[in-house]
């Protein structure tokens, strides 16, 4: 169904079994499990899909090694194994990625780590190679049996420096082991959603509709586009809200506090000597005042992040000059050579993480980033229906976040669990094959069925796996053409985005659709191209098309900081 016929159903029959309100990728998480399991759920959020906290990630799926520190063993074993599951799962997404931690002392640490696991410490001193050792063997041993990504390795000063030529010549070593590399962290949770409804006809998800209110047995929802409400009466409520989890909470009428956020931000460089000189790796490492930061290979850009500063209204968070300082500050810790300015920036953004009560924590290092449901039920309530609030969670662990919330909840519906969630392929990744020959007989074979260039054919199998076909089907429907502002894209593939992908606003496919946004891609005359392509196909005015692409430019300008 598209918009309009869910929101047309939801006047028709306003009886749902299960109501999620936030579509971020706990949410979209819980919405695919529960819908698969035969139970109906209607998925909302007020903004697009994965647009708040989600959309601010460093598109890293990884166990968390510094989380040992906190002692948070049972988080690190779980999340190394959703890890590997995701690079499974989605391989045309998610992928090994090669971590590299440079060291410049051997045994520093080493009795600081265990006081501050004991909280005793607020804050070790540096981290040595003995220390990261020690770690690097336990998160190789939560891999067990499911060797998806090779064991870490140790290289020395010489070592090191043969391999990355401009790394600072301090190091005493360097050590490499494997997470994964998230490329499009927006596009795999639209996939997931679009999954759920394409194995349950009763599954509906809708972005730019958002929780109103709610009294007894209903809840108020408001259409974000054209501000007409509607009323639904759910069995279960799953507030996956995020940082906005207690403001939602206070919408239905609920005093908690269980959200404790803390903002992230990063910055987009175009810098190639930089880019050159990481490689395909992610390099992990401690600044100077103790805080891990990263450089992140991010095709052919370099992701830079992130910070970690407590946050008390999730919706007054931006990039602040400060923190842009201290990103293009760090490089020079590992390549002191390298001079990164603000002219190589062509992207920033910022979040909130939606972690749980700080408790005893002094530092928001030490906020803990485990998951785990806050119930309320009508004892504490005036509603018919009860809540989970989802608290916490991470990226590469919404899987099995998701599983519990979907056993809990199908437990109080009184249903058995029919299909799991752990072997399933998300979206593009059902039959993809990172092997280039098999690659090469895929997009041979497209080729030879639809006359598209082979050129053209292996662009769009890197940037939508084995959703390919539907696409490449789709554009040969009509005669097609490049984009004139962004020529590796051509008209009916943006159309097939914005018809077929839930698009509702000119930034869901700059910004989530596509990566033309965070690479730095765009131009005012390719936001203007694409905002007159996309207001065609919505049937919008000339008025409304220029307002809605003065809206995106400003967007762009202000919160991402993109020179138009």
């Amino acid at each position: 169904m598209n918009r309009n016929e869910i929101l047309s159903s939801l006047k028709a029959n306003p009886e749902i079994p299960a109501l999620i309100v936030g579509a971020g990728i706990n949410g979209i998480g819980v919405f695919r499990d529960l819908t698969l399991n035969g139970v109906d759920a209607l998925l909302i959020d007020r903004g697009d899909f994965c647009s708040g906290a989600s959309a601010a990630s460093s598109h890293m799926a990884h166990g968390g090694i510094r989380y040992l520190e906190n002692g948070e063993f049972r988080l690190v074993r779980e999340a190394v194994r959703e890890r590997n599951r995701m690079i499974q799962n989605a391989p045309h997404i998610v992928s090994p990625l090669p971590t590299t931690i440079p060291m410049f002392k051997y045994f520093s640490g080493l009795f600081n780590a265990p006081l501050k696991f004991l909280g005793l410490l607020d804050k070790p001193s540096e981290r040595g190679a003995v220390i990261i050792k020690l770690g690097l063997m336990m998160y190789d041993a939560y891999t067990g049996k499911t060797r998806t990504v090779p064991r870490h390795q140790f290289m020395l000063r010489k070592e090191s420096l043969k391999r990355w030529p401009l790394l600072n010549p301090d190091i005493v070593t360097t050590a490499v082991y494997y997470d994964g590399l998230i490329s499009n962290p927006e596009r795999l949770a639209l996939e997931i959603v679009l999954d759920a409804e394409a194995e349950n006809p009763n599954a509906r998800a809708l972005n730019y509709v958002s929780l109103a209110g709610a009294d007894k047995d209903s809840v108020f929802l408001k259409d974000e586009l054209t501000g007409e409400t509607y009323i639904v009466r759910p069995k279960l409520l799953i507030n996956a809200a995020g940082p906005w989890i207690d403001a939602a909470n206070r919408k239905m009428g609920l005093s908690t506090r269980y959200i404790a956020g803390t903002k992230g931000s990063h910055v987009v460089v175009e810098h190639p000597e930089l880019r050159a000189a990481i490689g395909n790796n992610e390099f992990f490492f401690e600044n100077k005042d103790g805080r891990i930061v990263l450089l992140f290979p991010l095709y052919d850009r370099v992701l830079i992040g992130t910070s970690d500063i407590k946050i008390e209204d999730p919706d007054d968070v931006h990039c602040t000059d400060e923190e842009v300082e201290y990103f293009l500050e760090l490089v020079t810790r590992v390549f002191p050579s390298i001079k990164v300015g603000r002219e190589h920036i062509v992207f920033q953004f910022t979040g909130v993480r939606p972690l749980g009560s700080s408790g005893e924590a002094k530092t928001t290092a030490q906020y803990s980033r485990d998951h785990h449901i806050e119930v309320l039920d009508g004892e504490k309530t005036n509603l018919s229906f009860p809540i989970y609030s989802l608290v916490g969670g991470k990226w590469t662990s919404f899987r099995a976040f998701s599983e519990q919330v979907t056993d809990k909840a199908l437990e109080f519906f009184g249903k058995p669990r029919q299909k799991d969630t752990a072997n399933l392929p998300i979206g593009g990744g059902r039959g993809y094959s990172a092997d280039p020959a098999e690659q090469k007989r895929q997009i041979d074979g497209l080729a030879a069925w639809t006359g598209l260039d082979r050129e053209r054919l292996a662009v769009l199998y890197a940037r939508y796996g084995s959703r390919i076909e539907t696409i490449s089907r789709f554009m040969n429907l009509e005669k097609d053409e490049p984009l004139k502002s962004v020529p590796d894209y051509t008209r009916r593939e943006m159309i097939f985005l914005i018809q077929h992908e839930k698009c509702a606003r000119l930034e869901d496919l700059l910004l989530r659709r596509t990566m033309l946004a965070m690479l730095g891609r765009l131009t005012a005359e390719s936001v203007r191209e694409l905002g007159i392509l996309f207001g065609e196909r919505m049937g919008w005015d000339e008025a409304r098309r220029q307002a809605e692409i003065e809206y995106t430019l400003d967007l762009l300008k202000n919160r991402h900081g993109m020179k138009l």
